[in-house]
């Protein structure tokens, strides 16, 4: 248990201050609730005893549960304070319940949703701040949470999809890499003596090779390893790095092109909705560029923003940055002739989907063969080094 300082406001508007012991910042809400109290601000005062309330990792599927029930409580017409209190009460992780209670001191104190949440960016990354402050000022929050609850649930299923698809072939790569360097540590060195004074192929001489490397070497090899995952996390963290590495990113074969079309799809959604919506096309691109998730793509939605402006066609600068698909900027060229972009680009959004997951499917289906065919290239070229002069001697001998 723990010790809270609360803040809250009767019925009438009368401030009251006070101390409660509960499990969870969520409990404190709930039980000044049942007081008829309108919690104001929650702070914990005493730290928790050993071992009870330990913090809980915020996992994706937790998230998406979260802002689909924000959603639905919203579009049912309960207020936004209202279904915060409601949510810091219903889920049952206890951090994300903590969040949420924050979430609920913020708004109290003036704050839109978005603003709320761009203060615990730990929990709720950029993208999620973008695309809730789109749905805040165009007015159709409820579907922009369902929206995200949604896109989180699939994000996760892929995850998990990948992720069981991907433990048998990297145990297969965790003990052919074991094994590879134990025979590049043990068993070559065993071999060099009886080679000595004859002509070696090629395979033979790179064995040899890696195996000095590794045996004479390791701590230099460790160190230079230890050192470049330090220094490419410092570099991936700052602005500059996250930059390089969002354009070196897409340009990943198959990879690349999977996480840019999950960018594209996401814009094309968002902008669609918020056109439907009655939002002007300069503001819903302008907020839908953010709302993609990838800075190339934003400065490309940039350019194409100015030239509309300029009173140029979307679809002109759309297909001169490169990164839109033509059948995209097609479709949005024909929308754009008959006044029906935003079922149009909705439309782009549901296709894109549905493709990208079959194409998602049908890569990790290949990951597992792709892996067995590599290692028993690395065996194939080993056993070749060492076999091949045994019997170059045999011949000779013969």
């Amino acid at each position: 248990m723990a010790t809270y300082q609360y803040i809250a406001r009767t019925p009438t508007g009368e401030e009251v201050t006070g101390a409660i012991q509960a499990d969870s910042e969520s409990a404190v809400v709930r039980t000044l609730y049942e007081r008829t109290l309108y919690t104001v601000r929650v702070e914990e005062t005493v730290s928790r005893s050993h071992g009870q309330g330990r913090a809980r990792r915020i996992r994706i599927r937790d998230l998406s549960v979260m802002y689909g029930q924000l959603g639905d409580l919203l579009r049912a017409g309960v207020p936004m304070l209202r279904s915060l209190e409601t949510l810091g009460r219903a889920v049952t992780n206890r951090t994300l319940g903590g969040q949420i209670v924050k979430l609920h001191q913020d708004v109290s104190a003036g704050k839109t949703l978005a603003e709320a949440m761009a203060m615990h960016p730990k929990t709720f990354s950029l993208l999620h701040v973008a695309m809730v402050r789109a749905g805040e000022r165009a007015g159709f929050l409820e579907d922009v949470l369902s929206n995200l609850g949604d896109f989180l649930e699939r994000q996760d299923d892929l995850r998990s999809k990948i992720r069981g698809a991907m433990i048998y072939p990297m145990v297969l790569v965790g003990i052919g890499s074991l094994a590879m360097i134990g025979m590049l540590v043990i068993l070559v060195p065993m071999f060099k003596p009886f080679f000595q004074g004859i002509s070696l192929p090629f395979p033979t001489v790179m064995l040899f090779a890696a195996s000095d490397l590794l045996v004479r070497h390791q701590w230099f090899i460790l160190s230079v390893g230890v050192l470049g995952f330090i220094a490419t996390r410092a570099i991936k963290r700052s602005q500059w790095g996250q930059a390089r590495w969002e354009a070196l990113r897409i340009r990943i074969p198959v990879v690349g092109r999977v996480i840019l079309t999950v960018s594209i799809t996401r814009f094309c959604r968002i902008l669609g909705t918020m056109l439907a919506n009655g939002v002007p096309i300069l503001q819903s691109l302008e907020i839908s560029k953010d709302a993609s998730g990838s800075q190339v793509l934003a400065k490309s939605i940039a350019i194409a923003s100015d030239s509309v402006r300029d009173g140029h066609r979307l679809c002109e600068p759309l297909k001169t940055s490169g990164l839109f698909p033509h059948e995209i900027v097609e479709m949005i060229a024909v929308a754009e002739e008959s006044n029906q972009l935003e079922k149009v680009l909705v439309h782009v959004a549901d296709s894109i989907e549905r493709r990208l997951n079959r194409q998602v499917d049908a890569a990790v289906r290949l990951i597992e063969p792709l892996i067995l065919v590599i290692i028993a290239a690395v065996i194939g070229f080993a056993a070749v080094g060492l076999m091949y002069p045994i019997f170059t001697m045999s011949q000779t001998l013969k």
